[in-house]
């Protein structure tokens, strides 16, 4: 595998470190008054989250680990693994669920997602920023309740309750973030 030496350190370049691959998620060029450079770097674990710091000295290096993105979409669940189809060669892949997180809660089968592989393996996938769902139930909003933000309780058709704007109707599709699970717009149909 390639070696990427320090002077090409740069945000979200993915290496290798005690044979796990790690995305260097910050890195700050520190030149003291005497000596050689340093290249102070935070790096996330692609495997377990975990954040490291390193410094490294100029002249230094690391090897570039084999991670590639794809998209994909997902498949089903099935038990404790979801599912998931590589767009470009069909295959499918899954992944526990402890890995895929609450963000999975939005997503309902056929939606896009980005996989991350590692040496031919699927280690995560990123769900989209945002999601458009339709409202299956929700309470009519109280006559004269016209006080801004003013929210109710809404069932979306995935099963999650969200808290939505009173003027949200049921049938009414919205626009979800996903990370955050709240309700950013009305959609037009």
């Amino acid at each position: 595998m390639a070696n990427i030496p320090t002077s090409d350190f740069r945000k979200g370049i993915k290496v290798l470190l005690d044979g796990e691959p790690y995305e260097m998620i910050e890195i700050t060029f520190v030149k003291p008054g005497k000596g050689q450079a340093l290249y102070k770097s935070k790096l996330r674990n692609l495997l377990k989250g975990t954040i490291l710091d390193r410094t490294y000295r100029s002249g230094d290096g690391l090897e570039a680990a084999d991670v590639h993105r794809s998209d994909g979409s997902y498949s089903y669940r099935d038990g404790e693994n979801f599912y998931f189809l590589d767009n470009d060669t069909y295959e499918q892949y899954s992944l526990p669920a402890v890995i895929c997180g609450d963000q999975m809660t939005f997503l309902s089968e056929g939606t896009s997602v980005q996989l991350l592989f590692w040496n031919g393996q699927l280690i995560s996938m990123t769900p989209p920023q945002q999601v458009t769902m339709e409202i299956t139930y929700t309470e009519p909003a109280a006559k004269g309740d016209t006080a801004t933000n003013v929210t109710k309780a809404a069932t979306t058709d995935c099963g999650v309750e969200i808290q939505v704007p009173a003027f949200i109707r049921q049938g009414d599709k919205v626009k979800i973030d996903v990370e955050s699970g709240s309700y950013m717009e009305r959609v037009q149909s």
